[in-house]
């Protein structure tokens, strides 16, 4: 875990930096925490990647604590299932239209970030509850990486799972240099 400590004042200079990067939103929990300076911690357990239909390309863990009693493959099915259920609801009760849909949601253990493409690629970070949003990290992992080392090598076939090394490398490298990253 990433440890930090402020005092008071280092807080709010902190708060006003935090705003201006994450659009104006700091989580409560967040802002609670370095106001009254407590310790921050601050991590990312794992990332799935699956296709529109519903096949898991990629999964990776850095900071998962807790491995399921499942095999791999039916916990993909459980968090695919669970993301399909999720985003029907969100779009059915949503009391007004929005071209993002669902963001993240949240438990009182980790926090799920979801980001989904034109193209349908679906991109699932779990993170610590003191994570802001990871929109553009996702947006990164999508654009920066998963699009120049695996779209563009043509020995990875887009409807198969990523077996490049290259692409794990340039990931692992990336979350690790993650601030939101211990």
């Amino acid at each position: 875990m990433k440890y930090l400590f402020f005092s008071v004042r280092t807080a709010n200079k902190f708060l006003s930096l935090a705003k201006i990067q994450h659009g104006g939103f700091v989580t409560r929990a967040l802002k609670n925490r370095l106001v009254s300076n407590q310790r921050l911690e601050m991590t990312i357990y794992n990332l799935y990647i699956f296709d529109r239909n519903g096949t898991c390309l990629y999964y990776e863990s850095w900071n998962r604590r807790k491995e399921s009693n499942l095999s791999k493959d039916e916990e993909f099915k459980l968090m695919y299932g669970m993301l399909y259920s999720i985003k029907s609801f969100v779009a059915r009760m949503s009391p007004a239209e929005s071209k993002e849909g669902f963001l993240n949601y949240r438990t009182s253990k980790y926090k799920l970030h979801f980001y989904e493409t034109p193209t349908g690629l679906k991109f699932i970070l779990n993170t610590d509850l003191n994570v802001g949003s990871t929109k553009d990290v996702l947006f990164n992992i999508y654009s920066k990486i998963y699009v120049e080392y695996v779209v563009k090598n043509p020995l990875c076939r887009l409807d198969e799972p990523i077996q490049s090394e290259l692409f794990a490398s340039k990931l692992d490298t990336f979350i690790r240099s993650l601030p939101i990253y211990n």
